[in-house]
This record gives structure tokens, sequence and C-alpha cells, in this order.
């Protein structure tokens, strides 16, 4: 069945929840959507938390090739789902069918990317430090390896109803690091997450692991979702959205009996750096280009650039001019929720409004609901430092330029940056010395620093760093995207002396699973 019945999932049992009722809204048309769902409360809880633990000491210790058949199986469950998913998830966020095409290509590809790294053997890189017994003093064995942390509790993500979502980038490596995972779906996509909350829950039973592996809860943060992070037997969480939401997490999470670790993806203006030999080659191409990703799904990706800061004069006015006349043209864009929408109109109100704010341009009104009304403002440099009110987020397609009076200011901007995803710069003939004099700045800032494009889009795959310091995430040594995601829920476990029939397969003598492993210092795999 590829219709959503309005049920949560505990343990594998469908389950109707006793609190509040809510229905998704169309945001294209404002229509309430079929069916309503219900939220949980304590009572689910507690079920779907104890099912988890209960699971995690089967779940931990399952082979990796059937945890990789089980990421390949949710995968193909998806999938199977048919256009069904793509559907509801459009009529839920208002986002194109091509975009959420896109969107759940990206979410089966992440699962089928952790299944690789577990069969492959690259989850971990074990160490083995030999015995030395003639040594003075004697070396013991000693042995290390990387256990999960345990339940994990996921929040899903209003931006991305699939790839950040209930089976989105945490749920996978989560599941890959040997976690069972409780999910609080978002209220905006109930129906999508139910749908895709069943293709996991059927995965779960199809490949014969314990159903407290995989849950779906409904609730409000304040409530079912600080419950689930304050529970004793769940470790970690992870967290997409807002810088309140994520910073109630961290601080639920932290004052428990035992703190556990929020990954929580939080805030970022994407600062784009624009030398001035790169505004000599193709201003007007640059300023058209960064409102194409300015505006790009009305401003509401984590990456979308939302500042740009350049040495002021006539090549960035020209940048200005063709940036203003795009501005103008644009249309108005749905945003994902009315919410979201009255949020985004209310922060450019109140950034427009400030007294060292000048207002460039708007995009075009509209009489139709749920829309974000693009906007292109503009300060000083002094100023902006000054005010770190400048640099707040605006979530959706409002951006500010900064206008410097030398390369010596633009340097001190990105000094005075709060923690970013990304930082981008855009390069020209000359720039190099400017180029290199900034890069070490922007590494201590952003968690991907990237030349001559555009931030929006993020690639999966082995080297990527979706993360960044705070408030970009809270804790900046981590990815949500990519295979080091799977880091955040494993912990390093060192075995000294212990006898050769109690080593686990990673760390035993003969290396039994032809791991690559760290052994007296040299990688290798024997």
């Amino acid at each position: 069945m590829n219709t959503p019945t309005g049920r949560m999932i505990i343990a594998g049992e469908p389950v109707a929840g006793t609190g509040a009722e809510i229905r998704a809204v169309d945001p294209s048309t404002g229509d309430r959507l079929e069916p309503a769902f219900a939220h949980g409360g304590p009572v689910d809880v507690d079920r779907a938390c104890a099912a988890a633990w209960d699971a995690f000491g089967t779940y931990r210790t399952v082979p990796v090739t059937k945890r990789a058949e089980f990421l390949e199986r949710i995968a193909d469950n998806i999938e199977d789902v048919g256009d069904a998913l793509v559907e509801r998830a459009h009529a839920e966020s208002g986002l194109p069918l091509a975009r959420l095409t896109g969107e759940r290509g990206r979410t089966t590809g992440q699962l089928r990317m952790f299944a690789t790294l577990l069969r492959d053997g690259n989850l971990e890189i074990p160490r083995i430090d030999p015995a030395q017994p003639d040594r003075t003093p004697p070396r013991a064995d000693i042995r290390q390896r990387d256990v999960p942390l345990g339940p994990v509790a996921v929040f899903g993500a209003s931006n991305f109803p699939l790839a950040f979502s209930v089976a989105g980038g945490d749920t996978a490596s989560a599941l890959a690091a040997g976690c069972p995972v409780v999910v609080k779906g978002h209220d905006a996509h109930p129906g999508t997450s139910e749908l895709v909350g069943r293709a996991v829950s059927d995965a779960v039973a199809e490949t014969g692991l314990p159903a407290g592996t995989f849950s779906l809860l409904f609730g409000r943060g304040p409530d079912l979702g600080t419950a689930l992070v304050t529970d004793p037997r769940i470790r970690a969480v992870g967290f997409t959205g807002s810088r309140q939401g994520g910073l109630a997490l961290v601080a639920a999470a932290q004052a428990r009996p035992r703190p556990i670790p929020v990954y929580a993806e939080m805030s970022s203006t994407n600062p784009v750096f624009l030398l001035p030999g790169a505004l000599a080659d193709r201003a007007g191409e640059l300023g058209t280009a960064f409102v194409g990703s300015l505006t790009l799904g009305a401003g509401q990706f984590c990456t979308n650039p939302g500042i740009v800061v350049a040495v002021d004069g006539p090549d960035l006015r020209r940048f200005v001019d063709a940036a203003t006349t795009a501005i103008a043209a644009s249309e108005p864009a749905t945003m994902l929720t009315p919410g979201i929408a009255d949020a985004y109109a209310r922060g450019v109100t109140t950034m427009s409004g400030h007294d060292d704010v000048e207002v460039l341009a708007r995009g075009s009104e509209s009489d139709r609901p749920v829309t974000c009304r693009p906007a292109l403002l503009a300060t000083d440099a002094e100023r902006f430092v000054a005010d770190e009110s400048l640099q707040q987020e605006v979530f959706g397609s409002c951006g500010i330029i900064v206008r410097c009076r030398d390369a010596s200011q633009v340097r001190a901007v990105a000094d005075a940056l709060e923690g970013q995803l990304t930082a981008t710069v855009h390069t020209g003939s000359g720039d190099e010395s400017e180029a290199a004099a900034l890069l070490p700045s922007l590494e201590l800032v952003a968690g991907r620093v990237l030349f001559n494009g555009w931030p929006t889009g993020v690639e999966v795959g082995h080297a990527m760093v979706h993360g960044g310091p705070f408030p970009a995430t809270s804790d900046s040594r981590t990815t949500s995207v990519g295979t080091r995601a799977v880091e955040r829920f494993l912990r390093p476990v060192s075995y000294q002396d212990l006898p050769a029939d109690l080593l686990p397969r990673p760390i035993a003598d003969g290396n039994p699973d032809g791991l690559l492993r760290r052994v007296d210092g040299a990688v290798d795999r024997h």
C-alpha cells in the first residue's frame, strides 16, 4: 500500500497517536491533506526507546555484510514505493517533482554508499600494537576498534523531506554504524515520513533484524522531542533545523545525568567573496549567477549564499546592477510551510528596517499563499563587523552585500564571521596572492571552502564535509554528509592482552575479514 494511513511505527507495529491532531498542508494551495495524524506521547517514546535498546545488543553484533544488505533493502523499498512517494512529498512541501525525484536518488544513493563502505571493510581502520615483551619497559598487546554508541534519535528536517529525514543521512550513517534509530518525523510532511518509515520497517523484517532497530514517532519538539533526547537509552542525536531548536536539544542532552552528543546542523549564511580580478573579468555574470544560487529552492537549502563580500568600486557596482535586475525579475517561489514563510517575511522586514542596511531590490509580489519574495540588501564592512545581527540567517532568498574599503577589510570581515557550512571565493586574473591570504581565515570559519562555483548542491561522497564551526553545527569536528558521517555514532575501544579466542573479528589474529588495519603503525590487510 503506497498511501499514508496516519500512523506512527514503533518496532514494526503501526501505532495511532493520542495527542494533538496534525495534517500536512499543501503550501501551494493552503489545502489541508488527508489523512490526519496524531502526536505521540511519553508512553510511545518509552516503548520505542525500550525496543531500540533491546535491539541494540543484537544489531551491533550482526555481520557487516548483513547490515549492508539491510541498507540496500531500505533503498530498494523506497524505490518500490514509486511515484506515490514523490507525489506525496510534492503535495506536502511544494517542492518541484524533478527536485524531489533527485532527492529520492540522493537518499537511496547514500544508503547504498554506506552499504558499500561496510562490504569493502572500510567502516573503520582497526589498530594493533603487538606486544613487545623484550622492550624495557615491556609493551602489552594493545588493539583498538570502534563500537557503536547505542540507539540514536534522528529529527527529520523540513527542507529535505527525503534526504535529511526518515531515511536520510543521519539515519543511514547511524544504521551503518550499528545503532538502532528512533526518528521524530517532521510535522510538515507526515505522509512522506510514514511512507519512508514503512519502507525502513519492512526492510528490518525482511532481513530478519530485531523489530526495535527502527521506529518513527510524531510530536512537538518541546514535548516528545525533549522526552526522546532525555531518555537514558538514547545515546546520540542527529538534527537538522533551526538554531533555536538545535540549541534546545543540546541543552536537554547536556542536562542529562549522562550527557550525550547532539550533532545539530543549525544555521549558515554561506558567504561569497568576490576578489577584484573576478569582478573585473565577469561582474555581470557573477551577479546573475549569485541570484540564481540565492533563490534556488526559494532559498531553503542549507547552503544558499546569503552574504557577498567585495571591495567597493565600479566592478562591484556592475555586479550589483546585474544582481538587482535578476532579483527584480525573480518570481515569488512557494516556501515549505506557512510558518517558514511568515518567519522569512519577518526576517526581511527586520533586516530592511535596520538603520545601517540599504534595500537594493525586491522580487515581485504575489497573491499566492506561502511564498518567498526575494530581497537584496547592502551595508558596509565596518557596520557589518560591528553588528552581529547583520550576520543572522534569514531562511529564504535574502542576501546582503558587504562593501569593503580594501583587501584588508575583506579579510577583517572573514575573520569576524560566525561559523559557516560553506565559504566561496571567486577569483580572476591577479587574485592569486589575495586568495592565498584569505584561505587560512576561511579554513577556520567554514566546513567546505570552494572556488569559482556556488555552494548550493552538496555532493554525497567520501571527501565531502557538510558541517562547520558553531552556529553552523553544534560540533565542528564532524560531517552529516559523506562516509565520514558514520564516525559520529562510533567510539574507540582498546583491548589489552585479550586472549586470542575473545578478540573481536576486526582485531583478531589472521585478519579473518581482510580489513585494512594499522599494525604497529603500518597500514596493511594482513
